[in-house]
């Protein structure tokens, strides 16, 4: 895997070995990636669970947002319908083109980049939202930092990340992430997500959790 992606855990649980971030070609990926539940939502009770989470994450006002590692473009969808405008950004050629078929009409533009340090120039925004994505950053304290710089005041950081795997577990424990951010808010709440098993599509055991930080 490359920094860049997102939501690149092809469905493990934590009975399973969680994957790494090498020698995967996301490109090669892409036609099937929204196979899952949780990436291509096509599922209406996993669609509306997001949805709902989402709204509630996100700012009240349509606002401009930025969906780093965008993957296929899922969650820029349902921020888009919630009347938000959505850059999205991914490394990967091919999720980028799912993404834009995806919102074709809507009010999104899809970049392809580095998420951890994406291509807007001045632009900024009033929400960064990232799906599983830190955990695989060689440096997600400084990622972090950039992000929070890319907001407008009052602008929030909208973190979806959690540990997979039992064998050789990979991610970013919420203990961990809710360090590197604290310095860099004015305030911070943590949502831990794995019993709700709408948003996966089936029931989870392993940790996952949604940190909103409000700058």
């Amino acid at each position: 895997m490359t920094d860049g992606t997102a939501d690149r855990t092809n469905g493990k649980t934590a009975d399973d070995t969680a994957p790494t971030s090498a020698d995967v070609d996301w490109d090669a990926q892409a036609a099937t990636f929204d196979d899952e539940p949780d990436h291509g939502l096509r599922d209406p009770r996993v669609r509306d669970a997001w949805a709902r989470r989402l709204s509630a994450w996100l700012p009240g006002r349509p606002g401009d947002v930025l969906d780093l590692g965008c993957g296929t473009g899922s969650l820029s969808l349902l921020a888009a319908e919630q009347g938000h405008h959505v850059t999205g950004v991914d490394r990967s050629v091919a999720m980028v083109g799912h993404a834009r078929e995806k919102l074709a009409g809507r009010d999104a533009v899809f970049l392809v980049g580095d998420a951890a340090a994406p291509p807007v120039g001045e632009q900024r925004f009033d929400a960064v939202l990232v799906r599983h994505l830190l955990w695989v950053l060689p440096d997600p304290g400084r990622a972090l930092r950039h992000w929070r710089d890319l907001l407008r005041p009052g602008g929030r950081l909208v973190l979806v990340e959690g540990v997979w795997g039992t064998l050789a577990p990979v991610g970013i424990p919420a203990s961990r992430l809710t360090a590197l951010v604290t310095p860099l808010a004015d305030e911070v709440r943590l949502e831990r997500l794995s019993d709700d098993a709408l948003l996966w599509g089936k029931d989870v055991t392993d940790e996952r959790y949604a940190l909103v930080a409000t700058t």
